[in-house]
């Protein structure tokens, strides 16, 4: 069986990614149980923040996440939070690969790193699921949205995840957050929507309140499902992860249909019907019957919301490739993206 990740989005390893194999060796056979020697290191092309790399050996293939090189945001970056939220949600029965280790030490490669199992499915970069027969479609995306169902039923606590994050207040501090790292990226540059939406968000959050293991990036390219069959076996790109409001992470994966195919998978104005897709309310449905909820209060809000978060995250891929520490090789293409992205949230704001 041939894995997908090995069949795309492979690439030599950039220069600026470059590190001392040799020394990952070393670290691997102390750390990996089951590590047999001989490695091939290649990188994915994706990891707009992370650097991604896989390690191809013998006798089994793995993941490389490293932190990136160069001058980093404070709190950005964070793979030692990614390990630890895989690990702790892998012994609950949830789809994520399996960590073999975490290393903490600048000596080795150059930045901290994890490295975790290569996990054999499928990924698909369109959600519009072309190569799918067109009567498993909506099997596929019913999978995706009860896979994050299932991660907001879990108990922080029982995770042993209740200091992963601070219980309560997400949105506001998530509206601090990104508005500050946009307001302070001078590099990046600035947009009306975004200055609009920095204005508006603030003052109209809901006053309903929830905490949930939140995955903060829940797309389908972020997922590797079954060879065959419609079912996530592996959630991928925990790097936003937090302790978090469920309906907000919800929204996030549902703005696929609010925005165009170059963004986010999106799949505004595809034939939905004709394509034998979920709807946009069948897919609230569907969450609603998954989640046990009758209702989504504020779902517009949240909508709003995560297309500004979007933004900002765009806007940082933006900066990051004008200052040279881009870890993908499409960085400026994507970064570029960020001011269409605050123009259909701002939309969003003026049909409320």
């Amino acid at each position: 069986m041939t894995s997908v990740l090995e069949e795309e989005g492979i690439r030599p390893v950039r220069a600026q990614h470059r590190f001392d194999e040799e020394a990952l060796a070393r670290w691997m056979a102390e750390n990996v149980d089951g590590y047999g020697g001989v490695m091939r290191v290649d990188q994915f092309q994706g990891g707009q923040s992370n650097p991604t790399y896989r390690l191809r050996t013998p006798h089994a293939s793995y993941v490389l996440r490293r932190k990136p090189p160069g001058v980093l945001l404070k709190g950005a970056h964070a793979i030692e939070r990614e390990a630890r939220v895989m690990t702790a949600l892998g012994q609950a029965g949830f789809p994520v690969p399996r960590v073999h280790g975490l290393c903490l030490d600048d000596t080795i490669i150059g930045s901290w790193f994890y490295v975790m199992n290569l996990v054999e499915g499928r990924i698909f970069w369109d959600a519009r699921l072309p190569d799918v027969a067109a009567a498993d479609r909506r099997a596929y995306l019913e999978a995706m949205n009860a896979t994050l169902a299932q991660l907001h039923r879990y108990d922080p606590v029982a995770l042993g995840l209740s200091d992963y994050g601070r219980a309560g207040g997400y949105i506001a501090r998530q509206i601090e957050r990104w508005s500050q790292q946009y307001l302070q990226d001078e590099v990046a540059g600035r947009h009306a929507s975004m200055d609009r939406l920095v204005e508006w968000l603030p003052e109209h959050i809901p006053a309903n309140d929830e905490v949930a293991v939140t995955h903060g990036d829940f797309r389908i390219d972020n997922m590797i499902f079954h060879p065959v069959e419609p079912r996530v076996v592996a959630v991928l790109d925990w790097e936003l992860s937090t302790l978090g409001h469920p309906l907000a992470d919800f929204a996030y994966n549902l703005m696929m249909y609010r925005v165009p195919q170059e963004i986010h998978n999106g799949l505004l104005g595809a034939d939905l019907a004709g394509m034998a897709l979920l709807s946009e309310a069948d897919y609230v449905r569907t969450y609603c019957r998954e989640s046990g909820r009758r209702h989504l209060p504020d779902l517009e809000f949240y909508v709003v919301f995560n297309m500004f978060r979007f933004a900002a995250i765009l806007h940082g891929i933006r900066g990051r490739n004008l200052r040279g520490t881009a870890s993908s090789a499409n960085a400026q293409e994507v970064g570029d993206r960020f001011a269409l992205v605050a123009d259909l949230a701002w939309q969003q704001v003026q049909r409320l």
